[in-house]
């Protein structure tokens, strides 16, 4: 049985103009490291500067491995909830949403499972594929994982470069192997996008 094995991580830290930063490239690069002993088939990124850069860095320690951009992979707000399902701690963050932004999420949130979110038809043997995205995709993908309510990505955060695995089989439900690991960062560089109050 084919396994569909993805590895899901945040951009590296980036400045206000979603640039890059120093601690960022290490970030990405540290990451690198760490799957350089996976059989990486292919790297995705978002079109967005900061996971390009990101997935160019780490594609420095994965030879030969494609480096290529999906658009299913931007930012963007995957469902913007009800009030009744809006936990207190975000309200006002939908503010302005209004239902065309609301539907062009949706579809795009649907496009990221459809193409991702699943065993390639014909798959043989295992792939393991490297997607560089953002929180809240890593976080739609962790709850349709689950097979949680729509409302459940918020509160879902990655840090930056931190490691999300989910792996897909014919037939049976995804498994999550890990969420938001950091094992691969110092300790100076982990829980970066993450509000200060949040981090441990």
């Amino acid at each position: 049985m084919a396994t569909r094995h993805l590895y899901l991580a945040r951009h590296g830290a980036a400045d206000a103009f979603g640039e890059l930063t120093g601690i960022g490239r290490r970030q990405a690069g540290l990451l690198g490291e760490r799957l350089a002993g996976v059989p990486v088939d292919a790297v995705w990124h978002s079109p967005l500067p900061r996971a390009v850069a990101t997935a160019h860095e780490l594609a420095r320690h994965l030879p030969n491995v494609p480096v290529t951009e999906a658009a299913e992979l931007v930012d963007h707000v995957p469902y913007v909830p009800s009030a009744a399902e809006t936990p207190p701690s975000w309200a006002g963050f939908f503010d302005g949403y209004d239902d065309t932004q609301a539907a062009s999420g949706r579809s795009l949130a649907e496009s990221l499972v459809a193409r991702f979110a699943k065993v390639p038809e014909g798959a043989e043997p295992d792939t393991h594929e490297v997607l560089v995205t953002h929180a809240f995709q890593i976080a739609w993908l962790v709850r349709h994982a689950l097979e949680a309510p729509p409302s459940r990505w918020l509160g879902l955060n990655s840090a930056n470069t931190a490691l999300t695995v989910i792996e897909y089989r014919n037939g049976l439900p995804p498994t999550i192997v890990m969420f938001n690991d950091m094992s691969h960062l110092p300790t100076d560089l982990r829980w970066t996008g993450f509000p200060d109050v949040m981090r441990p």
